[in-house]
C-alpha cells in the first residue's frame, strides 16, 4: 500500500493565500509584542466593559508587572501561575511574564484542591497571579505547596468610579461567583455591594495587583530568551491519570502563531470576540496570537453569559467569534442574537468539541453562509495542527485540513500500520508547532512523541480531498465482540433524533462476555420530552433502524446533564464513573 499521507492530499484544497510551507520569523513572544506595540501603539488592544486598553498602556502595564515579578525574584524560566477569568490583569500577566523571562501556566478556578495542588508542585510554581474572588481557592493549598507570593486583581480594576461598583454587581452574579459560593442576590443600591475578604495566610506574600505595580517604573523590560526556550506549561486534562505539563516552546508557539494567522488569513484590523478562557491552551492562543498581531480583543470574563455575549455583538461589531460548541449552543436559543446584524462579522469558530452538522447548518442560516469553522488542536501541539479553509470549501462534520508544514497520517493503533485512505486509524501529527515534551517526564514523552511524530490518540479518517473527520479517541473506542464502536459517530447519530438534546457513548465490560464490552448511552432529552422507559424504546427503535445491531446501546440512561469540562468537553471518564455509580 502506497503512503497516502505522504501525498498531502489536502494542499489542493488550500484558500488561494496560503502556501504549503512558511518561512518562520526567528523572534520570541516578548519580541513580536514589542514590534506590535511600537507599531500600533495608540491602537486599542483590550476593550472590557467600555473601558479601552491601547498597546501603549499594554506595554507600559506589563513592564510595571515584569518589574515587579523580577524585584521578588522571579528568574528566567522560573514558572508563574495565572488563575483568572478573561480580565486585564490576566492579558497584562501574559506578556509580563514573558517580558520577565519567565514561563506561565494556567490555573483553572475549576480545578479541585488536589488537582490545584498538583499543578502547583508539579510545575514548581512559587508566584500565583489570581483575582480575589479565586483567591481562597489558591490560598487553601498554599501550605502544601512551594508556593511564597499571590498577586491577586480584582474584577473592578481598569475601571474608573461608578463602572467598578457596575462590575462588582455584574460579577457577583456569574457562574465564577457561584462557583466559589461567593454569590448573595444582587442588592438594588451599589453601595451595599460587599467586597470580597483577602485573608493572609502565614508565610505566603499576598500582594493587590494595582499595588505591585505602583512605583514600578514603565521602561521597557524584555529578558533575553532564545527560540528553544520554554514559553508555556501548559497542562493536559488528566484523561489518564493525573495531567501532565505540555513544554511549550517560544519556536512551537510563534510557529503555530504564524501558521494560524497566515491560514485564516487575521490581520491587525481583527477584532475578536471569545469566551475561551486564557488559561485554556485554546484561549491562551487566541489572546497572544492576537496581542503579537495587533488585534482588538473584547473581555469575556463570564463565558456562560450569554447577554453580556450577546451586547458586545451588537456594541463592538467583532470580525471573529470564537467560542466553544456549548456556547453557539446556547446564544443559537436566544432571539436577540439571532436578530443581530452580522454583516461584519468574518467568522465563527468552533474548537476543544465536535460540533454536530445539524447545528452548523442552523448557526449559518443566522450568521451568514459559509462563515462557521471548525478547527482541531490540542495542548501538545500549541495548539492547532488542522483546520476548514476561511474561504474554500467547509465540510460539516470534519476538521479540516492539516496546515502548512504539519503532516498528518492514520494509522492502525493496534499494529502501527498505515491505514487506508477512508479507514479509520490514530492520528499522527507533526509539524514546527510540535511541544518539547511532557515536564518531568521521559518514558510518557517517549511514547507520545515516536520518531518525531505526535501521537494524538484521536480516531480519525481521511477523505479523498485531504479532510479529516474525528470519529473517536482511542480509549473511547468500544470493542463488541471484536467489532469496533466509535462512540463519537454514536453520538452524532443519537444527537439526530428529535427528543434528544446531548448525548455519549461509552463502554462498559460484558459480564457474559470475558474480554469482551457492552455500550452504554448518556441522554439529555430536550425541554419537555419525559423521561419514560416508551422514550427509552422509542430512541433503541430508532437506533437498530439507524446502526449496526452490536453498536445499539445495551443500557441507556437519562440525565440531567452531561459532566463536562471547563471549555464544554464531555468527560467520558468522569460517565463511565457515574454509570458504574461511583460518581
Amino acid at each position: 500500500m502506497g503512503d497516502v499521507y505522504a501525498e498531502k492530499p489536502w494542499l489542493k484544497s488550500y484558500d488561494a493565500n496560503v502556501p504549503p510551507t512558511l518561512e518562520y520569523e526567528e523572534k520570541t513572544f516578548a519580541e513580536k509584542f514589542r514590534e506590535t506595540a511600537q507599531k500600533y501603539p495608540e491602537k486599542t488592544a483590550i476593550i472590557y466593559m467600555e473601558n479601552e486598553i491601547t498597546y501603549r498602556q499594554l506595554d507600559e502595564l506589563s513592564n510595571q508587572l515584569a518589574a515587579y515579578l523580577i524585584k521578588i525574584g522571579v528568574k528566567p524560566d522560573d514558572v508563574v501561575g495565572l488563575c483568572m477569568p478573561n480580565i486585564p490583569a490576566h492579558y497584562i500577566s501574559i506578556v509580563a511574564v514573558q517580558k520577565a523571562g519567565a514561563v506561565s501556566t494556567g490555573l483553572s478556578p475549576l480545578l479541585t484542591p488536589h488537582e490545584m495542588e498538583h499543578q502547583i508542585n508539579d510545575a514548581k510554581v512559587k508566584v500565583v497571579i489570581t483575582v480575589d474572588l479565586l483567591y481562597g481557592s489558591v490560598a487553601a493549598v498554599a501550605d502544601k505547596t512551594g508556593l511564597t507570593t499571590v498577586i491577586y486583581s480584582e474584577i473592578a480594576d481598569f475601571l474608573p468610579g461608578i463602572k467598578e461598583k457596575l462590575a462588582k454587581a455584574y460579577i457577583r452574579q456569574t457562574a465564577l461567583g457561584k462557583l466559589l459560593k461567593k454569590v448573595k442576590k444582587l442588592d438594588e443600591k451599589l453601595s451595599a455591594i460587599p467586597s470580597v475578604e483577602v485573608k493572609p495566610v502565614p508565610g505566603l506574600t499576598v500582594t493587590r495587583f494595582m499595588d505591585a505595580l505602583k512605583g514600578m517604573p514603565t521602561d521597557r523590560v524584555e529578558v533575553k530568551r532564545s527560540m528553544d526556550d520554554l514559553i508555556f506549561l501548559m497542562y493536559t486534562g488528566g484523561t489518564t491519570g493525573p495531567s501532565k505539563g505540555a513544554m511549550l516552546t517560544q519556536r512551537s508557539y510563534m510557529c503555530n502563531r504564524q501558521q494560524t494567522l497566515t491560514y485564516l488569513d487575521l490581520t491587525p484590523e481583527t477584532r475578536a470576540l471569545s469566551a475561551f478562557p486564557l488559561f485554556h491552551i485554546a484561549g491562551l492562543a487566541l489572546g497572544g496570537f492576537s496581542m503579537t498581531n495587533g488585534a482588538t480583543q473584547i473581555c469575556v470574563p463570564n463565558p456562560r453569559d450569554t447577554h453580556f455575549l450577546i451586547e458586545c455583538i451588537k456594541k463592538y461589531k467583532p470580525n471573529i467569534i470564537v467560542n466553544v460548541p456549548t456556547v453557539f449552543f446556547e446564544l443559537m436559543k436566544q432571539e436577540e442574537f439571532k436578530a443581530l446584524d452580522f454583516s461584519d462579522i468574518w467568522f465563527c469558530l468552533s474548537a476543544a468539541a465536535p460540533f454536530p452538522p445539524e447545528s452548523m447548518k442552523e448557526l449559518e442560516s443566522v450568521i451568514g453562509e459559509n462563515k462557521f469553522i471548525e478547527l482541531y488542536g490540542m495542548t501538545e501541539t500549541s495548539p492547532v495542527t488542522c483546520c476548514n479553509p476561511r474561504y474554500g470549501k467547509k465540510k460539516a462534520a470534519s476538521i479540516g485540513v492539516p496546515l502548512p508544514d504539519t503532516e498528518f497520517k492514520l494509522v492502525d493503533p493496534e499494529t502501527g500500520q498505515l491505514v487506508e485512505q477512508g479507514q479509520p486509524g490514530e492520528i499522527a501529527v507533526r509539524g514546527p508547532q510540535l511541544m518539547k515534551g511532557y515536564y518531568n517526564k521521559p518514558e510518557e514523552t517517549a511514547n507520545a512523541i515516536r520518531d518525531g511524530w505526535m501521537f494524538t490518540g484521536d480516531v480519525a479518517y481521511m477523505d479523498e480531498d485531504g479532510y479529516f473527520y474525528i470519529v473517536d479517541r482511542v480509549k473511547d473506542m468500544v470493542i463488541v465482540s471484536g467489532f469496533k464502536v466509535f462512540t463519537r459517530e454514536l453520538d452524532d447519530v443519537l444527537v439526530k433524533h428529535p427528543d434528544v438534546e446531548m448525548a455519549a457513548s461509552v463502554g462498559y465490560p460484558d459480564p457474559e462476555r470475558p474480554g469482551s464490552e457492552r455500550v452504554a448511552a448518556a441522554i439529555v432529552l430536550k425541554p419537555g420530552v419525559e423521561k419514560s422507559e416508551a422514550e427509552k424504546e422509542k430512541i433503541l427503535q430508532y437506533l437498530r433502524e439507524t446502526v449496526a445491531p452490536y453498536k445499539v446501546p445495551k443500557r441507556i440512561e437519562f440525565m440531567d446533564q452531561l459532566p463536562t469540562s471547563g471549555v464544554g468537553k464531555i468527560l467520558k471518564r468522569e460517565l463511565k464513573d457515574i454509570l458504574k455509580g461511583e460518581g
